[in-house]
């Protein structure tokens, strides 16, 4: 009998905000995950990479700044150091968890990339801000670049670029492999790297792709039966942060595309999570996804926590 497939997607609350919190939030998320893994599950791991991507985007170029010789580092290249270096930590944290266990399984991190479409209207309206908070001169200096600027009162400056949709996992059949072998992957980090064809080159762009959708194309490409994606709540929450506010256990595709249609999602944070979702139980049969925190994937799983969005 074929295991059962789960793709755990994990927010930046299950990795912390620097190194060393990073190190102990890894330790306590690799336990969840082993725990899944103990229990049967070919577990697929993919994760937030906010805010490593900005810490990176910014030494990188405060470092050119400060040294003759040395240009800004591409968002690209941000975005693969930022896989590497948190997948570097989730794989070692994962493997000694295991290992303490008993179980002796390989756990790979796979460098991924996305392929985006180059007309895609998140190009045209870039929105995604990220680095840190610029001066009006710092600001004016990227502009002159050709990078897009947002104005946030009170606050300063910040670079924004754009958020489009993946278009197909690049290193897929690697990914399958893995699976396949019955081994642990994490892959997909902060989105994966968006790139673009050009002839026989992958060429990266000055983007950053939604990791929760990013979640939901693996998930689907490798047809998992659950799709776990791990915020800082414990269910999904209509009217969020107002008196009458009611968690929700249970959803369906149809009442979930009706409160899309009354705003009831925040556009940066839980919609893009409940769309990712949707489309995942809508190609494939007898597939759920799950929205909840890390303190309660387990219990969720079983139906006793968390928010459950199925087909019905």
């Amino acid at each position: 009998m074929a295991k059962k497939r789960i793709v755990i997607a994990l927010g930046h609350h299950a990795l912390g905000t620097n190194l060393p919190e990073q190190k102990t939030a890894v330790a306590r998320t690799a336990k969840v995950i082993a725990d899944f893994i103990q229990s049967g599950w070919q577990v697929a791991v993919t994760h937030s990479n906010a805010p490593q991507v900005g810490m990176i985007h910014t030494a990188m170029n405060e470092f050119g700044k400060q040294h003759d010789g040395y240009t800004s580092a591409p968002m690209s290249v941000c975005s693969a150091m930022s896989q590497g270096y948190i997948g570097y930590d989730l794989q070692n944290g994962i493997r000694a968890e295991l290992m303490t266990r008993g179980i002796y399984k390989s756990v790979a991190t796979i460098l991924t990339q996305m392929m985006v479409n180059p007309y895609d209207e998140a190009f045209y309206t870039p929105m995604k801000p990220i680095g840190r908070f610029m001066t009006a001169e710092e600001a004016k200096e990227e502009e002159n670049k050709g990078n897009y600027v947002e104005e946030v009162p009170g606050k300063g400056f910040r670079r924004v670029v754009a958020s489009p949709k993946p278009v197909s996992i690049v290193e897929i059949d690697i990914i399958k492999a893995v699976m396949d072998a019955d081994q642990i992957v994490i892959a997909c980090g902060g989105g994966g790297i968006p790139v673009m064809e050009q002839g026989c080159y992958l060429k990266g762009a000055s983007a950053v792709i939604e990791k929760d959708r990013a979640a939901g194309l693996l998930a689907k490409e490798i047809d998992a039966d659950v799709l776990m994606i791990l915020t800082n709540v414990d269910n999904v929450t209509l009217n969020f942060g107002k008196p009458d506010a009611k968690p929700i256990s249970l959803l369906s595709k149809t009442e979930a595309a009706s409160y899309i249609e009354d705003n009831q999602f925040e556009s940066s944070s839980m919609l893009p999570k409940i769309e990712a979702s949707l489309d995942f139980i809508e190609h494939g049969r007898n597939r759920k996804a799950i929205i909840t925190s890390l303190e309660k994937a387990e219990e969720s799983l079983e139906g006793k926590a968390g928010t459950i969005i199925t087909e019905a």
